[in-house]
């Protein structure tokens, strides 16, 4: 993978997240691929899995949103980029993550891992 392949699939992601339904997650994402929403959650694993998390988690396509972000790094198959995602208009919920996207020969994601961080959210001490 290069930076314009990983910018064009978290384009690509971003549409998919825009438009009804979740047939597009196939073109995103291997069959058997994991999708972790968080660095301690449990990864949820395959097509069906992930495509029924994105129908609980979405408001639907017309939710509003908007998506901004930085490619950090590409290296091989791997590559994380910073997002940051406003919801709302006006703003009433908005955070930022960082992605980890592992992706096999095809373009398609087989691992993604999201590392989200909230407003006013401290770490632990």
């Amino acid at each position: 993978m290069d930076r314009k392949q990983v910018a064009d699939w978290i384009v690509a992601y971003e549409r998919a997240w825009r438009t009804p339904g979740t047939a597009a997650l196939g073109t995103l994402f291997t069959e058997d691929a994991s999708y972790q929403q968080g660095p301690y959650w449990t990864p949820v694993v395959g097509l069906p899995a992930i495509a029924q998390m994105w129908e609980q988690q979405r408001k639907g396509p017309d939710e509003v949103f908007q998506m901004t972000g930085e490619i950090v790094a590409v290296d091989g198959d791997t590559a994380v980029a910073r997002q940051e995602v406003r919801y709302g208009d006006p703003v009433d919920q908005e955070y930022r993550d960082l992605w980890i996207m592992r992706f096999a020969d095809d373009g398609r994601c087989r691992s993604f891992e999201e590392w989200p961080f909230w407003p006013g959210l401290q770490p632990a001490a």
